[in-house]
């Protein structure tokens, strides 16, 4: 059934369309349009003037509504992806911690299979390691933690399609040759938990890492080493004028003057915005998958405090902290959601912005940018 959304405040990549109507059918926008139309038929939405936003897309993110994703599980894999869908989260990458090899095989099948369902919103995996650097392990099992292993990630590239990302320290030995072997096989592959100064991030973007891990986590800044300054990861990377960063908007993992900062360097277009969310995400649970982390402060660290160990944000909440916080314009926050995510995993041709002919994944918001609405490739979402 075609439905409208009307006298709403749309966001297209033209920029806002006042007082418009959205109309889809089928899963896909069908037509955006300045006028509004009568409410008074059945398959009529009145928007009241609210924001209507594309969906966002979620491309870091280990769990939610009290699972994780390295549960494994078919019950974990579709509960955390429906409480971030509830969030505005239409489109989501479910990320794995370090883990045994053995687990991501196990995620791989329940993946695999649930990618194949008609209006899925899983569009694949993004494992954040296990090739990172043990000195900046952060929240990260520190028992799984090891230098690429050829065997390992060329097996695992070469059996699965659903590898859409993979994140490594590329400091490490045969940290160049993962880079570009993964990106070969259509990864995008991430620089993470490092020590990376300049030139091995300038060598790693080269052998094709070109994304950044939550800009500002888990890397070093500019540093002392006796008398010399030294550049750190953060700058390295602002340096690497291609390379996009994502940022865990939630005020607390990067403060708000610091999300500023990115946003006026690297810009809109290079940055997307991530929840890096936890079991306990978008729900009343305290659970936490991992025994070593506590919820404290609005965030989830570790236990003896020495370092954060993940969000309980929604993507709903990320761009309430760029707009209200941050002081970073709506439709730049709302793209830093959808459409620079989309664009970095190569989805931008069907979804990431409200355009005719792409998937009818839609976000209403109200002017206290609270979520009153969402729709799923056109389907309405009950939240």
């Amino acid at each position: 059934m075609l439905i409208h959304i009307t006298n709403a405040n749309i966001l297209t990549p033209d920029g806002w369309i006042p007082c418009g109507t959205i109309s889809f059918c089928d899963g896909r926008i069908t037509a955006i349009t300045r006028e509004c139309i009568s409410t008074q038929n059945n398959n009529v939405i009145d928007a009241q003037g609210h924001y209507i936003i594309p969906g966002g897309i979620d491309i870091h993110v280990h769990g939610g509504g009290g699972h994780d994703f390295l549960e494994c599980s078919e019950e974990a894999f579709r509960t955390a992806a429906a409480t971030h869908l509830r969030h505005g989260t239409t489109a989501i990458y479910p990320t794995l911690a370090v883990a045994s090899e053995q687990t991501y095989w196990q995620a791989i099948e329940i993946a695999e299979r649930l990618m194949q369902e008609p209006g899925s919103t899983i569009m694949g995996l993004h494992l954040e390691g296990p090739y990172l650097n043990p000195s900046m392990a952060g929240g990260q099992m520190p028992q799984y933690i090891c230098d690429p292993i050829p065997q390992q990630y060329e097996a695992i590239l070469n059996a699965t399609h659903c590898i859409k990302r993979w994140d490594a320290a590329p400091e490490l030995a045969g940290g160049m040759e993962f880079g570009r072997y993964a990106s070969s096989h259509g990864a995008v592959v991430a620089v993470a938990h490092t020590t990376a100064e300049y030139n091995s991030i300038r060598q790693a973007y080269d052998a094709g890492y070109t994304h950044a891990t939550h800009f500002y986590n888990a890397m070093t800044g500019v540093h002392k080493q006796r008398e010399f300054k030294h550049e750190g990861t953060i700058e390295s990377i602002y340096l690497m004028d291609g390379m996009s960063v994502e940022l865990i908007a939630d005020g607390i993992h990067v403060p708000p003057a610091i999300l500023q900062l990115v946003h006026k360097i690297k810009g809109t277009e290079r940055i997307c915005l991530v929840t890096d969310a936890m079991a306990c995400a978008g729900s009343d649970s305290d659970t936490v998958f991992d025994e070593r982390v506590i919820i404290e402060d609005g965030v989830c660290k570790l236990a003896d405090r020495s370092a954060l160990a993940g969000s309980i944000a929604t993507m709903d909440r990320l761009i309430r902290t760029m707009v209200l916080e941050a002081n970073i314009p709506l439709a730049d926050a709302v793209r830093m959601a959808s459409e620079t995510p989309a664009r970095i995993m190569d989805i931008y041709d069907r979804k990431g912005s409200l355009a005719v002919g792409k998937d009818a994944d839609i976000v209403m918001m109200d002017q206290l940018l609270t979520i009153q609405g969402v729709w799923s490739m056109g389907q309405r979402v009950e939240i």
